[in-house]
């Protein structure tokens, strides 16, 4: 087994640790998560006038934040030909035009904070060495949304490419060195998880165990939706693993890369590593052996390359491939949601910050329909009955046999990648004592 180790991002870091809650408070807003989403969506409403308290189960960043290979782009894999067929060109356009905008947020808040967080602009490109009628499909709809892009035949990889869609002016980032950057200033709990809420008339009261804190509007950025009901968000969520590893002795000049084949790679420089990611898989399903498969291929791209660091991280794939952000459901409108990011969540932390924040303000936004929760999921009717499908199997198989699920009760497999138990209806996942790794679920789970 090759375990999964800290990120390169943890490395030059080492901040304070912020205080736990110890006694009972109100606020205007409480958000739930300390990640990017959550540490955003904080700075946002404050900056705007509001009182806001974050509560983080265990440090700023400790989740997927700190896990990503941290691409601030637009190009979110082959998404732009499907939207514009299921929900039409404009709401293509529109979601370009918020991740474009992303972008130049993140340049411009960078450019207000004591360090560069080595931000860079280059292009991003998706690629193939296949027949490129997919990537053709792409380009006319993400040309149609407004995005600069090109299809090119000629790339820097070592691999084979017919086919390449370049995205201009996309960015990179060291995501850890950011968020550390832009929490100074807010009201942050650490090592307070949120073990129940309980919603009033006028107020949610959210207690830890350490105290309660009373708020007028609550946001759910930790990552995948803690309350089951109202939003059902568990039948139209799933969560996947993807692996990636940190090369010295490789190098490529300047783009970020992403295959479409099945076994395409993701490639991108940081600092003075390359970053190769891939295997991709739904949680609780049998992984194999996915560090020694992109190690294998690292060194036949690169033969004097070494490997410096593994990990892994996991990501909430919605049944449309588009972000649930907004209003938690229609019966709690004090209630707002940010989840679903795919891998893509660096870009999309941004798009959720400012949704939420004019959402919460009652700012207009024009970008707040392609997101939101309850829109019509019609045209991914398939998706929303494989999901409901894998989660009646794990169900069912957890009520019979094996190590079950402290979620809703499913049962577990063992991940032996990663040593971990992994939960293939929702995705939490747990050490091989109990100890939950991952949400939804909250507790940690008896597995003798």
């Amino acid at each position: 087994m090759m375990t999964t180790q800290p990120s390169i991002w943890t490395d030059p870091l080492r901040p304070a640790a912020r205080p736990t809650l110890g006694r009972n408070l109100s606020c205007d807003v409480a958000v739930i998560g300390g990640g990017l989403a959550g540490i955003l969506t904080a700075r946002f409403l404050q900056d705007a006038g509001a009182d806001v308290v974050v509560l983080e189960k265990h440090h700023i960043g400790a989740g997927e934040t700190g896990r990503t290979t941290a691409k601030i782009t637009a190009q979110h894999d082959l998404i732009y030909h499907t939207l514009s067929q299921r929900r039409g060109p404009v709401t293509a356009r529109l979601y370009a035009q918020a991740n474009l905008a992303a972008i130049d947020q993140y340049e411009a808040l960078i450019r207000t904070l004591p360090t560069d967080c080595g931000f860079t602009r280059c292009p991003a490109y998706l690629y193939t060495n296949g027949s490129g009628h997919r990537l053709q499909l792409e380009f006319l709809a993400a040309k149609q949304a407004g995005i600069p892009c090109a299809l090119v035949r000629k790339t820097e990889l070592p691999v084979p490419v017919t086919l390449a869609l370049r995205f201009d002016q996309q960015a990179r980032f060291q995501p850890l060195e950011f968020l550390h950057a832009v929490a100074p200033g807010l009201t942050v709990y650490e090592g307070t998880p949120v073990e129940r809420i309980r919603r009033g008339t006028r107020h949610t009261r959210l207690e830890t165990p350490g105290g309660t804190v009373s708020a007028r509007v609550v946001v759910f950025a930790a990552h995948y939706p803690l309350v089951t009901v109202p939003g059902w968000y568990f039948t139209r969520l799933h969560q996947e693993r993807s692996y990636v590893i940190a090369l010295q002795n490789a190098f490529l000049p300047y783009g970020m890369y992403l295959g479409i084949d099945p076994d395409g790679l993701s490639f991108r420089m940081a600092g003075d590593y390359l970053l190769l990611g891939g295997g991709g898989h739904r949680t609780g399903e049998d992984p194999g052996h996915p560090y020694e498969v992109l190690e294998a291929r690292a060194k036949t791209l690169w033969p004097q390359c070494r490997v410096a660091r593994r990990w892994s991280a996991q990501d909430c794939m919605t049944v449309d491939n588009v972000p649930y952000i907004g209003q938690y459901a229609p019966s709690t409108p004090d209630w707002f949601v940010a989840t679903g990011f795919r891998k893509w969540g660096m870009t999309t932390s941004m798009v959720a910050a400012q949704v939420l924040s004019d959402l919460i303000t009652g700012a207009p936004d024009p970008y707040i329909p392609v997101f939101d929760p309850a829109r019509s999921l019609k045209g991914s009717v398939g998706n929303l009955m494989n999901e409901m499908g894998h989660a009646a199997k794990g169900l069912t198989r957890g009520l019979f046999q094996g190590r079950r699920c402290s979620h809703m009760g499913c049962r577990l497999e063992w991940n032996a990648a990663e040593g971990s138990w992994d939960c293939p209806c929702h995705g939490s996942r747990f050490a091989p004592d109990g100890t939950v790794l991952n949400d939804p679920a909250m507790e940690d789970t008896n597995l003798e």
